[in-house]
Order: C-alpha cells, then structure tokens, then sequence
C-alpha cells in the first residue's frame, strides 16, 4: 500500500487590513479674518489621489476664500496646508500652479488676444534649438482638444470663440500642465447640455489618471453625477462632509441653508380669500443660460418671495424684470399689457424699482453723501436747465430720512459712514421717492444686524399693505416664511413651485428648492 508523501504544513499567509490613500490634500484649521470678520472659522478639508470632491454653499458660505488660500491668493491667518506630502505656503497663484495645482475660474482667465494653441501652453511653450515651435504647439493642442471632441482652428485669438470654447480651452491647459489638482469653479455655467457631457467625460479621465478635483458648483443633478464626495460651507464653516451617495438631496440642501433661524418679531400676513390683482406676470420668460422658464405673478398689495439655491437664476431674473437684460423668450405684461424693456430707464418709467443684491458694488456711491444716493433716480426730475433743484432734493430727503428713521448726521454725511442697515434704508427710500407700483429687492438683509433685519422687513410689510407690489429674493427661509404672501421657487434657471400662504413651511420651502427637473 503506497502512502501518500505528507505535504509540509504551511503558516495561513496573514491578512492585513488594506492601508488607506495617503491624502493628495490636507488643509488643517484654516481661519481667515477680513477687517475683524471671520471668512473662514477653522476649516480642515482632506481630498484623496483621483476623488472628485462638490465644494458647495450659498454665497458668503467661504469657498473662494478657501480656494484662494490654498492657491495663493491670501494668506491664512492660522491652519497648516500639506499637499502631495510637502508642508505647502504658496505665497502667489504661480507657485501653487508650478507644485501642481490648476484652477480654472468661473471668470475664465484666458489670453483673448492671444492664439488658443499659446493660451494652452502658456508659461509652458514649446522650443526648437532656442525659437518657439509654433508648429509642434498647434499640433499638441489640437490633439488634446480632439480628445474633448472639439475640431476648432487654434491660431486664432481665443477671444473670438464663445465662452463654453473658452471654457475648454482653459480645461485643456490644466490638462497639459499635469496638474495633480484642479480646482473647476462654476465649470458648466456656460455649457450646453452635450459640452457638459463631454467635460465630465474629462473629469472621468482625469479621475483615472489619479488627478483629484475640486468641483465648486450648485446644479445639483451635475453633482451626483460626477462627484464621489462632497463638502459642504455654511458662514465660513465647514459643516458637512461624506461621500456623495450618503447625502439625499433634501439633506444637502438642509446643511447648506442651516437650521438656526433668527427670531423676527413680525407678525405673518394672513392668506386673503380672495386674490388681489395681479400688477406684473412673467410667462414663459428666458433669458440668456440662467432664466430658462419662469412663470411669475406679481400682486397689488403684496410680497412675493422667491427663493432657490445658489444660481438659481434669482437674481437674473430680477433683472430681467427691471430691463437690465433682455427677455428673449416669453412675455412679460404690466396690468394685462406686453412690456419689453430695452433697459433700466424703460422699467423705471413704468414705475418698477430694483434694490440689487450688493448694495457696495451695484447700489451706493460711497463718497457721495446720503441726500445724493437718495436722490440718484429722481436726477432727471429734478433739474431745471441742467442743475438740480437743491431745494427740492433737500425736501425728498429730509421726508424720507424722518419716514424711514435713517441714522445720519445729516442729509450731508457720506452713506459710507452710515451702518448697513442705514445704508439699505438709503437705497429703499432712493426708490420710494419716484412713487413706484413694484418694488424689486435682491437680499434685503444681507449684511445688517439682527435689529435692522426686523425694522427693514417690517417696513416692506407695511409698504405692500399701503399697495405696492414687492419682489422680495432672499437666501434666509426665516424672510420669506416670516412676510412673503407666496413664494415662487427656481431651480437652475425654471419655475418647479408656488406656494400660497397657508403652504408656506420650513420643510415645503425645503423640499421645492432641492426639486430635480427631470
């Protein structure tokens, strides 16, 4: 009987638990302060090799600020950066390009005089025997705009192109500079529907190749679509951050709009059981990318809020309302009669006044004093053979400074000494003086304390119960809950819900802004 030769006993091979990335980014409690204000409040963010990572938040929530202290742009007050394992303190854009890092800014920032072949390779130019190869760059950047399925002649200046061919173009040059970074701000604002097909087509490729990528957008759908984590700001903190898939979208739009909700003393309007007339109606309005399809209704009497995430098309189509652009598609009628508005001095005359969002940049002349700012929209009536009428402008002034209860020295004191809310108040009244039917205000509140956030909505209360018909946008849910009649809710750029008073709730407002268009 043959015996079977023993097979020598071997050790079980040991199983050790799988050794996670080492992170491509850590930044560490970074804090970042403006003038004494807080832009950032101990911010820690890790990004691993190949993740694509949503940075996301309603404006003020702190992402430029981060992406700038990491490329450079400022200096962080205090926190630590590490990025592919080096201690890093970029102190200008230029270093954090040549450690790796590229950024390509919702301002695209291209070279337009300058060929598309020398915007791509630009800082990084080819050379034979000491001269530019014009010839091996034109042949490089139209290979690697091929791969992004785009056939355009690349000797001609790269400002001739629209702005989604720009947008490649500065996708292409981050490519090539093999970036093991880049950060994407607002990437798809200017694309269509195909070319956002191809650029996450890019983001996978580069995704492969082990490039991390920082993806600061707002259209959600784009998000879940091509991101696999996703990092949430709120007030210069950040608040949430877990892989894309844990995150429902209801839940998204939760962390980036908070919970905590200031206590007004206003007292909501009741729900009339009959409705008011309505003053301006927007149908099937469209306007450049933003303003897609929004269907608008404007009441004598009342305040209508509307609201949406960041990009929304809010504010764009606040404008669109007070001419500053064009209606494209659709129809706008003012008591029941078509309008087309070719600018601001159209609406103005039909009796519509804006107050826009950054009342610094779009509202104020900080060295002009509170009785010049009040009076800029009356100017026209207030001259006589080409110089104003002091006499006049110190009465509108006067009436309104004591109607509005402005904190100023006198009518002389330069609004940039005044508070924000003295400043807003300031801007109101600039509107109130040319006795408008609408009234149309971007963020009334932003900016202002806690008091003057209750005094400036109280008086939008009782300006709409004296008649007027307000168009109130605004990012707090507190504002719209607190005054509005209704509230209109955009989503990427179309209307997706109305709600009356009595639907008006937290969790309603909620549910329509994180609303998916199919």
């Amino acid at each position: 009987m043959r015996r079977r030769a023993l097979r020598p006993c071997r050790p079980p091979i040991p199983r050790y638990p799988r050794t996670p990335p080492v992170p491509l980014l850590v930044m560490d409690s970074i804090s970042k302060s403006f003038a004494g204000l807080k832009a950032l409040d101990a911010v820690s963010l890790t990004i691993d090799p190949g993740e694509v990572v949503a940075l996301v938040g309603q404006n003020g929530a702190g992402k430029s600020t981060l992406i700038k202290i990491l490329t450079g742009v400022y200096r962080r007050d205090t926190g630590s950066i590490q990025f592919d394992g080096r201690e890093a303190d970029f102190s200008m854009p230029a270093e954090a390009e040549a450690a790796g890092i590229a950024t390509i800014y919702q301002e695209i920032n291209l070279a337009p005089q300058r060929s598309v072949a020398e915007n791509i390779y630009l800082s990084r130019e080819l050379r034979r025997f000491g001269m530019l190869d014009s010839g091996a760059m034109r042949r490089g950047a139209e290979e690697i705009l091929k791969s992004f399925e785009l056939s355009i002649d690349v000797d001609r200046p790269v400002g001739q192109f629209d702005a989604a061919t720009r947008q490649m173009v500065a996708i292409a040059r981050a490519v090539l500079q093999d970036a093991r970074l880049v950060i994407m701000d607002e990437p798809t604002s200017s694309l269509d529907e195909r070319e956002v097909g191809i650029l996450f087509r890019t983001i996978r490729m580069l995704k492969q190749r082990g490039v991390s990528i920082i993806f600061v957008g707002h259209r959600l759908d784009e998000l879940y679509a091509v991101c696999d984590s996703v990092a949430i700001m709120r007030d210069g903190r950040l608040v949430a951050r877990g892989a894309m898939a844990d995150f429902p979208k209801i839940e998204l739009v939760r962390h980036m709009l908070g919970k905590e909700l200031d206590a007004l003393t206003l007292v909501a309007p009741e729900e009339d059981k009959v409705s008011k007339p309505v003053r301006l109606e927007l149908h099937g309005a469209s306007a450049g990318t933003r303003v897609v399809d929004v269907d608008l209704k404007l009441r004598e009497g009342e305040i209508t809020g509307l609201a949406g995430l960041l990009g929304s098309g809010r504010s764009e189509t606040a404008r669109l309302i007070f001419g500053a652009d064009k209606l494209e598609k659709g129809e706008l009628t003012l008591e029941g009669r078509a309008r087309h508005y070719r600018e601001p001095s159209d609406a103005i005359a039909d009796g519509i006044g804006f107050v826009s969002e950054d009342r610094k940049i779009d509202g104020i002349i900080p060295d002009m004093s509170v009785r010049e700012n009040m009076t800029l929209a009356l100017l026209p009536k207030l001259k006589r053979a080409g110089i104003v009428d002091r006499r006049r402008q110190d009465e509108i002034a006067q009436r309104f400074i004591k109607a509005l209860s402005i904190k100023c020295s006198s009518p002389d004191q330069p609004i940039k000494e005044l508070s924000g809310g003295n400043q807003q108040k300031v801007l109101l009244a600039r509107w109130l003086a040319t006795d408008p039917r609408i009234l149309v205000i971007d963020e009334p509140t932003r900016g202002i304390d806690i008091g003057a956030k209750s005094e400036i909505l109280k008086l939008l209360r009782n300006l709409a119960d004296e008649g007027l018909s307000v168009l109130m946008i605004s990012s707090e849910l507190e504002e719209l809950l607190a005054c509005s009649d209704s509230v209109s809710v955009l989503s990427d750029g179309r209307s997706v819900a109305r709600l009356s008073r009595g639907e008006l709730s937290e969790p309603a407002l909620i549910s329509a802004m994180a609303h998916q268009v199919d």
